[in-house]
């Protein structure tokens, strides 16, 4: 059947592109998809059935630079399910091959989108690594193996079997991830495509060296098998065993008693899934007890005794439409990729982020090009890579506008800087002035409720509010003029912004959209000066005095208060009744938490994150958003990932949000909402 051939050399040629050049054309759910189509035709057809398909072997051949190095036992993959009905079945078969009265448990954990391996050990120590390889035979990693900090090289304590194989996943958290390329980009070299392929790619490097130089770690997932006398009676039982022995065993590990458990712990992880700090497409459910395993036994290099629930894919192919140029508030000029439509992440894609002009130069992008598009979480979507070997003929470069597509004023991008600005004043560019009137209105400003992005847009358009000072002269007539805004939807409008009026100085600064000044550093500069006159007057020096304040910022404040349209609108906004009470002067020094460095990560259930934030801050505490030597404490949540993991590396001190909140209460802070 040439459909079947032709899906064969399809899938054969994209293993290729992904195991050997590190160059893949489509995305995981692509491929999945077409893996899915030639099994399906080949079971219905068992005519057709050829030993060199690639749905009999589980991964690549293995590249002959390496030794081949046969499993003893074949690493199988694992049967796939998307719904709950499809993990209801399974169970009801593993149930139905077992005797009816036997009650079995089951273990989930995150599915780690890595790559598989298996390391051998002999009297505690690793004396062989191996990749997946085809399932049968894999290659000899070792050297490579051997540079992993989380990968024990021998083992701790003295009760671990004479000689026996563990598997794991091998792969490169986020945000190691992350600064890998941005030190990559920074000395001109290739960065990684993302962290499933960057893992890979780096276990494949003849030189150890360079694999040495990848931020990559290990989590341990199953006894591959062992010799000697320990004979463990189930999965969960083998992962605290190996734990003890040093390996790094995923926190997130559960046992469950029915189908109704591991859809509730595949929910939960799909919920942390955007703050874990490592790549999942799934959950891996088994049964617990490894005799019952024993008796599922395996079908197809398939063992019955697992299953995988995939997640949406956040990887998709897509055709670069067209790039626009938005304006932000602050001027700045980002090029925007429009998509034809493609779904990835659980949601239809038509824009992703491109940066700016040097993000573009990097990928050597084109209109017209087919792309791969990421989405993890919440996260916009990116655009990850180009494939050049689908390059349209007709493909065309893309170059930065030299007038701002809002008010048509020059372009600007001064020497040394990434980012392209539009030349003109935020009052005079109607894009700036609908992006500094959603900062002034947003959560951590004025708050301003009922105040959203379509009601901005028709007001700049009608040109009702030119700054943040106008909103507080608008009346009712000028509201229900506007598109779907009645009588009472202008009375709320109005009691919304009455109440606005009132506010805090921290607040009030960061309202006032100055480049480079957040949340943190708003609330620093309102400490230190304590009232506006005294910030408006304060010199370059003056500012690099407070925290957090460096050259680059002190700058950008001080150009901000020396602009007369600034003041200007300042100077209305208290005309027109903005106030805050007077700043209390506060002693840092004498604080409870004075000089202590804090991080916050994972989910917290009870505190908002903010809340937490000001919190801590209000007792002295400076909260940082990365765990260092510095740190002081660190409160983890659920999903809590690799700021965790560098924690408890350096030792430091871990809470929960319960002993956080304990501690708040303690210094008494009211913690109620």
């Amino acid at each position: 059947m040439r459909q079947v051939e032709s899906l064969r050399s399809s899938l054969n040629h994209h293993l290729h592109r992904y195991h050997v050049l590190d160059d893949p054309e489509i995305a995981d759910a692509e491929f999945d998809a077409l893996f899915d189509q030639l099994q399906s035709l080949e079971q219905a057809h068992p005519e057709l059935h050829s030993d060199d398909s690639p749905t009999q072997r589980v991964g690549a051949t293995p590249l002959s630079e390496f030794a081949k190095v046969p499993h003893v036992l074949p690493m199988l993959s694992l049967d796939k399910s998307t719904s709950a009905q499809d993990i209801d079945d399974w169970v009801k078969r593993c149930q139905g091959r077992l005797a009816a009265q036997t009650q079995i448990t089951y273990t989930c954990e995150p599915k780690i989108d890595g790559v598989a391996v298996a390391l051998i050990y002999e009297n505690g120590v690793l004396v062989q690594a191996a990749t997946r390889g085809d399932g049968q035979i894999g290659e000899n990693i070792l050297a490579n193996v051997r540079t992993i900090g989380a990968i024990p090289l021998s083992l701790i304590g003295d009760d671990y079997p004479h000689r026996f194989e563990v598997r794991g996943e091998i792969y490169i958290p986020l945000a190691d991830f992350d600064a890998f390329n941005e030190r990559a980009l920074a000395k001109g070299a290739k960065p990684l495509i993302n962290p499933r392929n960057g893992a890979a790619g780096s276990l494949r490097q003849l030189n150890s060296k360079i694999t040495a130089s990848r931020p990559l770690t290990m989590f341990c997932y199953s006894l591959g098998w062992t010799e000697g006398d320990w004979a463990p009676k189930s999965q969960k039982e083998v992962l605290d065993a190996l734990q003890g022995w040093g390996f790094r065993i995923n926190p997130l590990v559960e046992v469950v008693a029915d189908s109704k458990g591991c859809m509730s712990y595949i929910a939960n992880i799909l919920e942390q899934r955007s703050s874990l700090g490592y790549e999942i497409d799934g959950v891996v459910v088994k049964v617990n007890a490894l005799e019952q395993q024993t008796l599922l036994g395996a079908v197809t290099r398939k063992p019955r005794w697992a299953i995988a629930y995939k997640y949406p894919a956040e990887e998709a192919t897509s055709q670069l439409l067209n790039v626009e140029f938005q304006v932000g508030r602050t001027g700045a000029i980002t090029p925007v990729a429009r998509l034809a439509p493609v779904f990835v992440g659980g949601v239809t894609v038509t824009n992703a982020t491109l940066h700016n002009m040097d993000e573009i130069a990097r990928l050597g992008l084109h209109v017209g090009d087919r792309v791969m598009i990421r989405r993890a979480g919440d996260v916009i979507p990116q655009v990850a890579s180009v494939i050049l070997s689908q390059r349209p003929s007709d493909a065309q470069a893309i170059s930065l506008p030299t007038q701002c597509p809002s008010c048509a004023s020059p372009i600007t991008r001064l020497d040394g800087e990434v980012v392209a600005r539009c030349s003109a004043n935020r009052n005079h560019c109607p894009a700036q002035r609908k992006e500094c009137l959603r900062h002034f209105a947003s959560r951590l400003a004025f708050d301003i409720d009922g105040l959203g992005d379509k009601i901005i847009e028709q007001l700049v358009a009608e040109d009702l509010v030119k700054n943040s000072a106008d909103l507080f002269k608008l009346d009712a007539a000028q509201i229900t003029s506007l598109e779907r805004m009645g009588a009472k939807s202008a009375e709320n409008l109005l009691q919304a912004l009455a109440k606005a009026k009132h506010t805090t100085f921290p607040r009030f600064i960061y309202s006032l959209g100055i480049r480079e000044v957040g949340e943190a550093t708003a609330l620093s500069l309102a400490q230190h000066f304590r009232s506006l006159q005294r910030l408006r007057k304060a010199v370059v020096a003056d500012l690099e005095v407070v925290a957090d304040v460096g050259p680059v910022v002190a700058d950008s404040l001080f150009h901000y208060f020396q602009d007369m349209d600034n003041m200007l609108v300042i100077e209305q906004l208290i005309e027109l009744g903005v106030q805050w009470p007077e700043m209390p002067s506060v002693d840092v020094a004498g604080l409870p938490l004075a000089g202590e460095v804090w991080v916050l990560t994972g989910t917290l259930e009870t505190l908002a994150r903010s809340a937490a934030k000001a919190f801590l801050t209000s007792l002295g505490a400076k909260v940082a958003g990365s765990v260092s030597a510095k740190t002081t404490k660190v409160v983890a949540g659920p999903g809590a990932g690799t700021k965790l993991e560098k924690a408890q590396q350096l030792g430091l001190t871990v809470l929960k949000e319960n002993d956080l909140i304990t501690l708040l209460k303690e210094h008494g802070v009211d913690v109620s909402d």
